[in-house]
């Protein structure tokens, strides 16, 4: 086992991490500080050391918090795993965070077939009840008065349901960002050099997801309301996303202004803030991608 304080140190963080998952409102944060520590520990360490240091770890926390707590560090611990392996070959930055966020969208679906398998327990018929429950409490003489009823009630759970596939791949991707940018730095500050990701004003999208979203958009222009085919489904969720993905475009594109035309760097960042919340400003990103309209912003040489 490698000798040193550092080692220890991140074995004792991935012990407070899993004890604070119980924890609620911290256990988020937690679980980023768990995915770090196992990233750092299997990056730097061998795997007989690795494997040294987490089973204390393990068996502590089953101690203090429980063992069912296990199954959820252990949900972590895999693509942990695979993101200190891939620091340790060197791989590009969007690499890591597209396997990455491909095995964390493959344990959250594993996850659902597994608990109705095993369990009998149908964890999207539980939060539909959950749904069905809170929109009965806030139910109110004002809201009839409008028009809300149960038919409407069991639309929006319906819709929701629908768009479980979206809601999976953009928690997926964006968690696995967040754990890349922490990552990357503690495992940088011990000695293993991790490729860092393109700078926004370098964000490209390929071209050919331009015609992916005219097709969807069109399709979704002639789908029915309601129908929960699978056509239907799979357009309702490709839609927001590939307009959240032109969305990014769109704040790289602005980053790649501010930085032909020397604004400050906060410029952009608060132009971010706006595309971030009104949707149809991902058009900028559309036409980013399917144009070289930047060439009209590089200064002329």
């Amino acid at each position: 086992m490698k000798a040193g304080l550092k080692p220890i140190l991140w074995s004792a963080a991935a012990f407070l991490a899993l004890v604070l998952l119980a924890v609620p409102l911290l256990n988020f944060p937690a679980s980023l500080l768990l995915t770090v520590s196992y990233v750092v520990l299997y990056a730097t360490l061998s795997r007989g050391a690795f494997i040294l240091h987490l089973l204390p770890v393990w068996i502590l926390a089953a101690v203090v918090a429980g063992p069912s707590l296990l199954i959820i560090g252990l949900f972590f611990l895999v693509p942990s795993i695979v993101m200190g392996h891939l620091y340790q070959k060197g791989v590009s930055a969007a690499k890591v965070i597209r396997t990455v966020g491909i095995v964390f969208l493959a344990q959250l679906m594993l996850e659902l077939l597994l608990f109705e398998m095993v369990f009998d327990l149908s964890l999207l018929s539980e939060f539909s009840e959950i749904v069905r429950t809170t929109m009965n409490g806030m139910m109110t003489p004002e809201l009839a008065a409008a028009g809300w009823n149960e038919e409407m009630t069991e639309q929006l759970i319906q819709t929701v349901m629908n768009i479980i596939p979206l809601i999976f791949i953009l928690f997926s991707f964006i968690y696995a960002v967040l754990a890349h940018f922490f990552a990357r730095r503690a495992v940088q500050r011990s000695g293993i050099e991790v490729p860092a990701f393109p700078k926004a004003k370098d964000w490209r999208l390929p071209r050919v997801l331009v015609i992916y979203y005219l097709i969807a958009y069109v399709a979704d222009l002639f789908l029915r309301n309601g129908d929960d085919s699978f056509l239907n489904v799979a357009v309702m969720n490709l839609v927001p996303l590939l307009s959240f993905l032109f969305t990014i475009q769109a704040i790289g594109f602005f980053f790649f202004i501010a930085h032909e035309r020397g604004w400050s760097k906060a410029v952009p960042i608060l132009i971010a803030i706006p595309v971030l919340l009104i949707p149809p400003l991902s058009l900028i990103g559309v036409l980013d991608t399917a144009f070289p309209i930047r060439k009209s912003f590089v200064k002329p040489q």
